[in-house]
Parts: structure tokens; sequence; C-alpha cells
């Protein structure tokens, strides 16, 4: 099984542990590896649940942070082990997890190891399937079966983030718009109706929606409702019965999956929508006292996070969370995967500054 070092750097500790495979279903390893060098820390009370681990202080503190991060990417693609690349004089650590999102992951065990009294307690989680489809995810299983391990005043998700604060999260809802005809041979095509044709409407409703800035607790949130995918036919001769237009909606916090389904359906009156997934987003709840001890201690501006990210599990269960993490999120999944390491060592920076100084 391979070690970790967690007196290294954090920069040397990324890269260990991206060049430990841990592509989403295989993060035994990884898993195996960092439970066996967290638990022997005596300031740490570990638990372990599949290939999730949580280790947590207890020291009695009048308030409690959460930091999370998963230890899954998506596949390798000829970029495992890491290498050092120098770009406009800068330094990258690049390949496959540096981005997203291992950095972030070695900086939270570097400090839950260096850190045994900090100012509040800490619930450090490091869990799995985060990059595969939501009802593997190490946090939903976590929250059905173990939700006090979630209890805190605030929470950071590690996230890339280009070292910069994301408040919340804009909610995800996914639809099929779909149109039918009837079939027909397409030397005939008068006596069929092409469930294709009929979509031109929906495309031409897409076409002409214009998506909304949302001013949520001072971040402004960008919508938008895009197709994704359309499907229809059965083959080159048959006038098509069926098409589905697949439409992904991108929604501001101030939404519930309700107001969000409803928005949809309403865009699409007239055709057969069915709501295939959705998630709720998340508000940037940095009104609470510990988020502004955060801001503080790592002088960042909030920005608001477009995307959806496991912030919005923390946020259902009551606790506001952001995303703060090294590496440029437009490069995570990229072949090219790199995080500048200046970004590594200022995250480590700004959590230690905030987890040490009252």
């Amino acid at each position: 099984m391979p070690t970790l070092d967690l007196s290294v750097s954090s920069v040397d500790l990324t890269r260990t542990i991206c060049d430990i495979p841990s592509v989403s279903g295989d993060e035994g390893t990884l898993a195996d590896a960092i439970f066996a060098t967290v638990s022997p820390l005596d300031h740490l009370d570990v638990y372990r649940d599949g290939d999730t681990i949580v280790a947590r202080t207890n020291l009695g503190r009048a308030q409690r942070a959460v930091v999370a991060g998963h230890i899954d990417t998506v596949p390798i693609n000829g970029n495992v082990p890491t290498k050092d690349i120098t770009l406009d004089g800068e330094p990258f650590l690049c390949g496959r997890g540096t981005v997203d999102m291992k950095a972030g992951v070695a900086v939270q065990l570097k400090l839950a190891a260096e850190l045994v009294a900090p100012r509040v307690d800490v619930t450090w989680m490091w869990y799995d399937h985060e990059e595969v489809d939501a009802d593997l995810n190490g946090l939903t299983r976590l929250a059905r079966t173990r939700p006090d391990l979630f209890a805190g005043d605030f929470a950071i998700l590690g996230e890339p983030s280009n070292g910069e604060v994301e408040g919340g999260c804009n909610g995800n809802l996914r639809a099929m718009v779909r149109t039918t005809g009837v079939r027909a041979h397409s030397a005939r095509a008068w006596i069929g109706e092409n469930a294709i044709h009929k979509a031109a409407p929906i495309l031409g409703r897409l076409a002409d929606y214009r998506p909304r800035d949302v001013e949520v607790e001072g971040l402004v949130y960008r919508e938008g409702l895009n197709a994704v995918r359309i499907g229809g036919g059965v083959a080159g001769n048959v006038i098509p019965d069926l098409c589905e237009v697949e439409v992904n909606y991108r929604f501001a916090p101030s939404r519930d999956v309700a107001e969000a389904e409803r928005h949809v359906r309403d865009v699409f009156a007239g055709f057969d929508v069915e709501i295939v997934d959705a998630a709720a987003g998340a508000r940037p709840g940095l009104d609470a006292p510990l988020a502004q001890e955060f801001l503080r201690a790592v002088g960042a501006e909030p920005r608001p996070k477009y995307g959806w990210t496991d912030v919005a599990r923390f946020s259902a269960l009551g606790v506001p969370a952001v995303n703060y993490g090294p590496g440029d999120p437009h490069l995570a999944h990229h072949d090219d995967e790199r995080v500048a390491i200046a970004q590594i060592e200022a995250v480590e920076r700004g959590l230690r500054a905030w987890l040490t100084t009252s």
C-alpha cells in the first residue's frame, strides 16, 4: 500500500496523491493510504464509511468547521504520473487530479495532521465517487448513515476556484422535452408526421431565451437554459415518430427545485416535459460569523459559483458552505490539467490562517 508523508510540503503531497490512481470506483488504494495515515493521529477521531474518511477534532470549541474534498478523479488519459512544467515563468504541477481536486485534498491532509489545536473544532472529510452519479457519492451515503458528522457552523469544499472564494452554487435541472409523430416510409412522407420537424419550436424557444442574472445575498449568479442533446429517428428511410430534446437548466439559488421545474414547464408549455434530474443550489451563507472570519483571514472577495457542487449538500443540512481550492476550474477534467504551485501554497496559507488566528 502506498504511504503518505504528511510532513512534506503540500506541493509534494499533491504529487504523491495524484500519482496514486483513484478514478471513480477505484478509490480504495488512496482511501486506504489516507486512513492508515490519519488514524494514528491522537488529536483526531477517525471514521471510515466505504472509501470515505472522516477525521474530527473534539476540543470542545464553541464552533465547528467542516472542510471536505473528494478523492476520485475522472479517467486518466496519459496524464499520470504528474510532471512539473513552467509556463510564462510560473511553475505548475501537471497531471490528472492536480486541479480536480487532489491539490485541495493535499492541503487539507497536511493541515489536518499539523493543526493539533485549531481555534475551532474541525471535521475533515475525504470522500469517494464525486465524479459519477449522485446516488454513488460518498457524501450522499454519509448523510444517510451518519448525518451527525455534517454538523457545523460553516463548511468549505476544496473544489478548484483559482484560490478564490466562490459562495454557494447554482441549482441544476435536466428535462426531456418530447414531440411525437407517426411513422411512415420516407418516400411517402405525407402519410406520416415527422416528430423531428415538430421539435423546431423547442429549439426556437431556446434560441430566443434570455437567461437571468440574479443577485443573491450580494453575489450575482448567471443562469442558463440550453439544449445539450437531441435524439430521434429509427432508420434512414423512416419518418420518425419521436424526438427528444434534453435541456439543462442552471438556476440561481434564489429558486428551489419546484420553482425551477415550473419555470421549465412554462418555457415549454404545450410540449411533453419530463424532469429527469434536479438538484437544488446553495445560497452563499456568507453572513455567518465564521464565514466572515474566513473571508477576512484569506483576504478574499467572494464570487458566485456558477456550476453545481457538493456545497449544496451542506446547505441542505443547514450548514452554509463555500468553494475554496487551488486550480483553475476551466482545466478540470482537461488532458492538460495543471495547477499553479503558488495557488496550492496560497490556499494552504489561507486555511491555516483562518484555523489558527483568533
